[in-house]
């Protein structure tokens, strides 16, 4: 057989020829022997594949979980709040169903307790009144909308215009109050005194 008969392809190759019966049984025996390293290797190989394939889904599985529990954390987080609030909603519309039989003593009793009922929930809630009346401001929790001569020491808080609101430890909203000055001293006394 010549060079280019061997070359040609229509020629059988080797490589894809079936390998001797010799090498088989070779093979099979290396296959069943149990001291082999290379098989040893490959089977662990293979166990870590799949046990890090059984991870991967699981983690994959947990983070999907977490993500649908905070996302339902976030749709339904005031749901208590709520709940609290419609007996309060309640309360409003049936005073407001009673019409103008009802005497103002009997409104004014029902309004309070409505109040009663608004201020357990927002206890509940953890929501809770900023009342600075007297003590010294503090702009993280109010706003002072104007500053007016007092006999109280400077700084300090001397009306709420509306109350302020914590939920927990965060300001809800902050307390609309006027703060104390100091008097300014009599200008026209001074400047007569040092004239004469």
């Amino acid at each position: 057989m010549t060079a280019s008969e061997s070359s040609s392809p229509d020629a059988p190759s080797d490589l894809h020829s079936p390998p001797p019966t010799d090498q088989r049984d070779a093979q099979a025996a290396a296959d069943r022997a149990p001291d082999d390293p290379l098989r040893k290797a490959l089977a662990e190989a293979a166990e870590m594949k799949d046990a890090w394939m059984r991870a991967r889904a699981e983690t994959d599985n947990l983070r999907r979980q977490a993500q649908t529990d905070v996302a339902k954390a976030h749709k339904y987080a005031i749901e208590k709040f709520a709940g609290d609030l419609l007996a309060v909603k309640d309360a409003l519309e049936q005073t407001l169903a009673a019409g103008v039989s009802v005497p103002a003593e009997t409104l004014r009793s029902g309004a309070e307790l409505t109040l009663k009922s608004l201020a357990a929930a927002f206890s509940r809630a953890g929501i809770s009144e900023i009342d600075p009346v007297g003590q010294k401001f503090d702009p993280h929790s109010q706003q002072a909308m104007q500053a007016v001569e007092s006999d109280q020491a400077p700084n300090t808080v001397v009306t709420v215009f509306q109350k302020g609101y914590l939920i927990n430890d965060r300001v809800l909203r902050p307390a609309l109050v006027t703060v104390a000055k100091a008097r300014e001293a009599a200008s026209g006394t001074a400047t007569d005194e040092r004239s004469a």
